[in-house]
């Protein structure tokens, strides 16, 4: 590794690597490079949309699914691009990482990495809605009870619907759906309406399958109008069982 060495040698190359990236690289040694040759982008985490130059609409999640993802593929041999918004855990090591922090960024990211991808696996949580006009400064408090400010709110680009034509031919393409009510049905429309092979759905009132939790408790829905119920997993383990459906998708094609 680069950085400060010891004995007061100043910085350079020679240092030990942290445990963490030693453990990341062997594991990729040992693991069985199923994805060898295939290149995967991942997106993870949330996005913020500018209110004001100090406030912004996000939501909860926490970028620990798509950061799961991305180091699976990584180990698996793939050469890996995780697309991530303002995470609350650190990236993996491995994958090249893009910053993004707008719907609009992961959008233009996504895009420019679609068309050379064998998989995409949408594992973000763009959000749906931003200001319609930032304000270039700060909002001030409306004061009197009562007193109500109005937030005009417009839809995000549908990143998925928006970027079908610049799949490779054979890709796999990976939604994800957090419903709170008919999560079956929402995911089902969603699988259509965004052309994907396959829709990874947990409902958020499910207790260990929300954010901000190291498990999950997915459904996994197919193009074909198959599904399987995963049990409750930790998301390291719900990332192997996508990618090992994701391999299957690939080898058919």
């Amino acid at each position: 590794d680069t950085g400060e060495l010891a004995w007061g040698e100043g910085v350079g190359p020679g240092r030990l690597p942290e445990p963490d990236a030693l453990l990341a690289h062997i594991a990729r040694t040992l693991e069985r490079p199923s994805f060898a040759g295939k290149r995967v982008v991942v997106t993870a985490g949330p996005t913020r949309e500018a209110i004001d130059p100090v406030r912004f609409i996000s939501n909860r999640s926490s970028g620990k699914m798509g950061v799961a993802v991305a180091a699976a593929a990584w180990r698996r041999g793939a050469d890996t691009i995780l697309v991530a918004g303002p995470l609350a855990v650190d990236p993996p090591v491995g994958p090249a990482v893009i910053r993004v922090e707008t719907v609009a960024d992961m959008d233009e990211a996504v895009r420019a990495e679609l068309p050379a991808a064998d998989v995409l696996v949408m594992a973000a949580a763009p959000a749906d809605f931003r200001p319609k006009r930032a304000a270039a400064s700060k909002l001030k408090r409306v004061h009197g009870a009562g007193a109500a400010r109005v937030l005009e709110l417009e839809t995000t680009e549908d990143i998925l619907a928006g970027s079908r034509h610049l799949r490779r031919p054979g890709a796999v393409v990976v939604g994800f759906a957090l419903e709170t009510e008919d999560v079956v049905a929402n995911a089902r429309a969603k699988l259509a309406s965004k052309d994907l092979d396959m829709i990874v759905v947990n409902d958020a009132t499910q207790p260990g399958a929300g954010f901000e939790v190291d498990t999950n408790k997915v459904a996994i829905l197919y193009r074909d109008g198959s599904s399987e119920d995963l049990p409750l997993l930790s998301k390291d383990e719900v990332a192997e069982a996508i990618l090992d459906r994701v391999e299957a998708l690939l080898h058919g094609r």
